[in-house]
């Protein structure tokens, strides 16, 4: 029997890669209809996964993706939010 731990692996909504949950950003909508991104991966309310690559982003929120995921409406800011974590994770 081997004691690894298995990876728990999520769906990126924007390309539809299954990956580590660690390589993904989770944003959530909560009930009230906020949608943020969730850092600690650990909010309550209806979560998506995005890549932490800037093309992901960007094509998700070309398609809006995260909206129909989440049916919310989304806001640049939050897409902002999401470029800015994958630059400062770059470096």
């Amino acid at each position: 029997m081997n004691n690894r731990k298995k990876v728990p692996m999520r769906k990126c909504v924007a390309t539809g890669e299954m990956m580590p949950k660690k390589e993904l950003v989770r944003v959530v909508r909560s009930k009230e209809g906020e949608v943020s991104v969730d850092l600690t991966g650990k909010k309550s309310g209806r979560g998506a996964y995005l890549s932490k690559d800037k093309e992901a982003i960007l094509l998700a929120k070309k398609k809006n993706v995260l909206s129909t995921h989440l049916s919310a409406p989304i806001e640049d800011a939050v897409y902002d939010e999401l470029l800015t974590l994958v630059e400062k994770e770059k470096q």
